[in-house]
């Protein structure tokens, strides 16, 4: 017995004399928190996921960190204390030989591992959890709250909101997958040290293409055909009197080249371009017809046409003009005209379209803010200026002011310095530049008194302008209201 004790004396004896470092014992503690952190945080780790942010920051990223940060120190303080005694000639001699023939040796390197094999599958759950949670749409939207939360309000009001975010910004396959963890890490340490870009930019420029992403889901051969488009507006008088724009829109797509999609993605049809980061403005387009043969190169008055390289372009894809499939900023404008029409905002209040929309266009230094003067603001307006509705019809009132304040902390977030219109729209030509980043805007090369077709009714027929009652919705039976909003 005591000469098995002095054995494994002998055995230890080196790399307990040699990990008598400051580096080896801070690896030892690191790694012995990191157990006890795993055990204490064992049922959250198994689940894989919390609802809590910050509880999943400390279990999915610290706890990590800090059990395989023990890990690497360890062996790292023993090297280096070996490497600094020989160089000083006090390094021991007795220590047995390091060859597969020193039994001690081998029973090093089965304790070694055996502790590996224990590691690898403790710290194999955690990255594993790990990963998982930062895929998860609360890592996303709620961990960085202050950060993402423009993106993340959005996202929830989305036709997406059931959608995880991971499946359209990474989709799948590994590669994507490594690069965005890769992105996602600096993202990481960039919120840690509030060095991040306010409003965050809209990453165009590294977004997988939408072939990979979106057509995972969307049909693109889908045949869409005409789509009735009913848009209400109202007036910033004091009835707030209703008008509707009636559109039928051809949409078209599938295997033919009729309509919208047909001709921007049609059968054989491939658009390239060149642009500024934004993609705001277009330097030149190539429009390339396979079953022609033919290629028509378009550009801008400012561009240089010697140095154009269309093979080097941008190939066109559904999130050139669907920029904002998901996370969706109106203008003040169009998001009033949504809700009374919805009935959110009552529109019986008199200039509650004027009154509405100088309060969500005031400035303010945070939403609490907005919300208290927003609120202030109307109600004080009816209780001076119309004192019966306001005593009669104070619900609708409290509607409203509900209403407004809904649509502003959805749309403005003061902290991140979004404000209406900082994301721009690219559907459309209403608001922003949109179809008209080409159309209209770009010559043929070959022939410079040619545009890129501006045609309205290429993408729309224009049914009824500013009307109160468009005949056109009565005989089609839908009694003139909005049940269609573009």
């Amino acid at each position: 017995m005591a000469n098995q004790s002095n054995a494994i004396k002998i055995w230890l004896s080196p790399y307990v004399y040699l990990s008598a470092n400051w580096i080896s014992r801070l690896g030892v503690v690191l790694v012995t928190t990191g157990t006890v952190l795993w055990l204490l945080l064992l049922p959250v780790v198994l689940r894989g996921f919390t609802d809590n942010p910050y509880a999943g920051i400390l279990t999915f990223m610290g706890l990590p960190a800090i059990f395989f940060g023990g890990l690497v120190l360890i062996p790292v303080g023993i090297v280096l204390r070996a490497r600094r005694e020989r160089q000083r000639g006090i390094y021991p001699s007795n220590f047995p030989p390091l060859d597969f023939e020193n039994a001690e040796l081998r029973k090093l390197l089965f304790f070694v591992g055996v502790t590996t094999v224990v590691n690898l599958i403790i710290g194999g759950q955690l990255v594993y959890a790990g990963v998982n949670y930062m895929d998860s749409v609360t890592f996303c939207g709620k961990t960085c709250h202050a950060v993402m939360q423009p993106q993340y309000v959005a996202y929830e009001h989305s036709p997406h909101a059931r959608v995880p975010c991971v499946q359209c910004h990474i989709g799948p396959g590994a590669s994507w997958f490594v690069r965005s963890k890769l992105s996602g890490s600096y993202q990481v340490f960039a919120t840690i040290f509030s060095i991040y870009p306010r409003p965050i930019p809209v990453p165009v420029s590294n977004l997988r293409p939408a072939r990979q992403t979106c057509e995972q889901c969307h049909w693109p051969a889908r045949f869409e055909g005409n789509r009735l488009v009913v848009i209400p507006h109202y007036a910033d008088d004091e009835t707030n009197t209703l008008s509707k724009n009636v559109l039928l829109m051809h949409i078209g797509g599938g295997n033919s080249r009729g309509g919208i999609h047909g001709a921007h993605l049609g059968p054989g049809i491939t658009i390239r371009y060149g642009s500024d980061q934004s993609r705001q403005k277009m330097n030149w387009v190539e429009y390339a017809d396979a079953q022609t043969g033919k290629k028509t190169l378009f550009v801008s008055e400012k561009t240089d046409r010697g140095h154009l390289n269309p093979e080097r372009g941008r190939v066109m894809d559904c999130i050139d003009c669907h920029n904002q499939p998901t996370h969706i900023f109106h203008l003040a404008g169009d998001a009033m005209d949504n809700a009374m029409a919805n009935g959110a905002i009552p529109p019986s209040l008199p200039f509650v379209k004027k009154e509405g929309l100088d309060l969500l266009q005031a400035k303010y230094s945070s939403q609490s803010e907005a919300a208290q003067k927003i609120s202030s603001g109307l109600v004080n307006y009816y209780a001076q200026n119309y004192p019966q509705i306001f005593s009669k019809h104070r619900t609708d009132v409290s509607m409203a002011v509900r209403g407004l304040v809904a649509i502003y902390q959805e749309n403005v977030f003061p902290q991140m310095k979004v404000d209406w219109g900082t994301y721009p729209d690219n559907l459309g030509h209403m608001n922003f530049p949109g179809c008209f980043r080409c159309h209209g805007t770009l010559h043929e090369a070959s022939d410079t008194r040619k545009m890129i077709p501006q045609d309205c009714s290429s993408c729309h027929n224009l049914l009824s302008m500013g009307e109160a009652n468009p005949k056109i919705l009565t005989d089609l039976g839908l009694g003139g209201g909005a049940e269609a909003t573009h």
